[in-house]
């Protein structure tokens, strides 16, 4: 019975009470809590979901859409490949960090504000491309995107959380949310095209300004439950999150740039790296000696923690095979996004596959089976990709990257699941610490796997190109024999044969390098398989274990008690 609706003889008691003693202060009842929200209808869910679908296309679309035509803007931009990963590099900057601060202020300021405000900000920073002139005004618009476009992410988990019951949000509602997040990644290559044809960069950026308008009406049609707000800030977050966003923003600078500058050769990116050291450390030490830290760091390195971590990372290394060592490959091949349509068409679809394949899954008890399963196709899709040659086209790694998508899917919906429960029995403090783990492993882990295999690439490219070169020998019939055929065909324009003959070394050598490339390729894709299967291998023992534990050790009956 609530305080405002207290019977006469209640009133009377605490009159004669008062009376009695002055003195005495008598509790008020604590409030009551507020109802569950009436769960939606079919089509109610459904929009919930469409909605938080369009949050993570329109988030990811404006990630992804530089990425996948970032050879055709070096035309646009009149500049070099490295000079156009500036463009990435400046979205990711701050994208990591301010996802951090953003669920903390989220959570002591209401939800309804910073949903507004978050979508408000992305549309205005979509619209400052109209106002791009050159590399430089780009390079700044997106930086200004990425810090818009932290919090869309967690929009659309939110959203798609919205529509599940509670004891469906971990099982399906994650699966759904995860899978969602892989989608753009496809779909920005499968659209690219027309949009690039249309009016180059102009139309890509037209796009994400269209998306996001649409997503705007999402957050004033379709309210969100509010969770309580919390008072969780303090003003020594302000400085350390100085620290770590300046931090991490430099590690995405140093990760982003390092393999096309090349690590050793540029003194600047070794200050990024000193500089982002020197950062994170201060915000070492201040999260350290705090009572109530941003992020506790006791806590993440703990032993659950870094097997977590660890797992998150091992996601992102072998996942870089498709998002990246495979479309480079291809570009190598010099296979442009027209022909690798039907490519990305397969791998949405393998991926929403994968992704309802594992919330079935989780639903049962059988929930390891999914990392079998995912780390499984993994690393059969990457051995089949090491078989490539020259002659391979997109059309004979359907099958492969088919498997490899719906592996993705599945692999990490399991992880997460567990995690989040973790952190949610332990209460809000240590669910931003677990998302600050997601964030760093997915985001700052993921540009730091994609330098990683890029150099490796770049390293064996080295390799066998000193092996081959060391078999090109002028005064071998076969190689005499090739240069000839290869300049025959500027033989109508070039008359004089010194020249003649030069033009043919040269194209044997384009041949030699890109044969050296396709051998690199070949290598990092057998390097992921074999990094996958070693984890598949450690995994299927850790399950045996568990399995063997109760029979090699059972539990100790219990003590009966004696009589006195």
């Amino acid at each position: 019975m609530s305080a405002t609706n207290t019977l006469p003889e209640q009133a009377e008691d605490e009159a004669a009470l008062s009376k009695a003693d002055e003195h005495v202060v008598v509790a008020e009842p604590p409030p009551a809590a507020p109802a569950a929200p009436p769960e939606k209808s079919l089509g109610g869910k459904l929009v919930y979901i469409a909605a938080g679908l369009l949050f993570f296309i329109t988030q990811g679309l404006g990630m992804n859409i530089v990425t996948a035509n970032m050879y055709q803007l070096q035309g646009e931009f009149s500049a070099t490949v490295a000079e156009v990963v500036w463009l990435s590099a400046a979205y990711m900057a701050p994208y990591a960090s301010l996802s951090i601060a953003l669920f903390k202020i989220r959570a002591q300021y209401g939800l309804r504000p910073f949903a507004e405000l978050s979508i408000f900000l992305f549309v205005l920073a979509s619209c400052l491309n109209l106002f791009v002139t050159d590399l430089h005004s780009a390079i700044i618009v997106r930086f200004v995107s990425g810090m818009a476009a932290a919090p869309l992410s967690s929009l659309g988990f939110l959203y798609i959380l919205e529509a599940f019951p509670p004891h469906r949000k971990l099982s399906f509602g994650l699966c759904t949310a995860l899978t969602g997040t892989l989608l753009s990644a496809p779909i920005a290559r499968i659209i690219s095209p027309s949009l690039m044809e249309i009016d180059g960069w102009r139309s890509l950026y037209t796009l994400e300004l269209g998306v996001a308008l649409i997503a705007l009406p999402a957050i004033y049609l379709l309210p969100l439950t509010a969770p309580p707000r919390a008072k969780i800030l303090e003003r020594i977050d302000v400085l350390s999150y100085l620290f770590m966003g300046t931090g991490l923003g430099f590690l995405a600078f140093f990760f982003s740039l390092g393999r096309f500058y090349w690590w050793l050769e540029t003194s600047w990116l070794g200050l990024l790296l000193a500089a982002a050291i020197v950062c994170l450390t201060c915000m070492v030490l201040i999260e350290l000696h705090r009572k109530n830290p941003m992020i506790d760091l006791r806590w993440i390195f703990t032993r659950q923690n870094i097997h977590t971590a660890a797992v998150l990372i091992m996601f992102r290394a072998v996942t870089s095979e498709q998002s990246t060592t495979a479309v480079s490959f291809y570009q190598q091949l010099g296979v442009i996004n027209d022909q690798t349509m039907a490519l990305y068409g397969i791998i949405l679809l393998a991926t929403i596959i994968g992704g309802v394949f594992c919330a079935f899954l989780m639903l049962t008890k059988y929930v390891e089976t999914a990392h079998v399963i995912a780390l499984s196709l993994i690393a059969i899709g990457a051995f089949l990709d090491s078989q490539a040659t020259n002659l391979t086209r997109p059309e004979q790694m359907y099958f492969s990257q088919a498997m490899i998508a719906c592996g993705a899917a599945m692999f990490l919906p399991p992880v997460m699941a567990k995690g989040f429960a973790s952190a949610m029995a332990k209460g809000l403090p240590y669910l931003v610490n677990f998302i600050a783990i997601f964030l760093f492993t997915q985001i700052s882990g993921s540009l730091m796997m994609t330098a990683l295999l890029g150099s490796f690439v770049t390293v064996r490219e080295k390799f066998h190109s000193n092996i081959l070169a060391e078999h090109i020998v002028l005064t071998d019939p076969n190689v005499a024999q090739r240069i000839s055929q290869l300049a025959s065909s500027y033989g109508k324009v070039i008359t004089d044969k010194t020249l003649l003959n030069a033009e043919g070394v040269s194209l044997l050598t384009q041949q030699v390098t890109r044969e050296a490339y396709v051998l690199a390729y070949t290598d990092t894709f057998l390097a992921i398989s074999v990094v996958t299967a070693i984890a598949l291998g450690m995994l299927l023992i850790h399950l045996a274990w568990n399995r063997l534990k109760p029979l090699l050790m059972p539990a100790e009956p219990a003590a009966t008690p004696q009589n006195s």
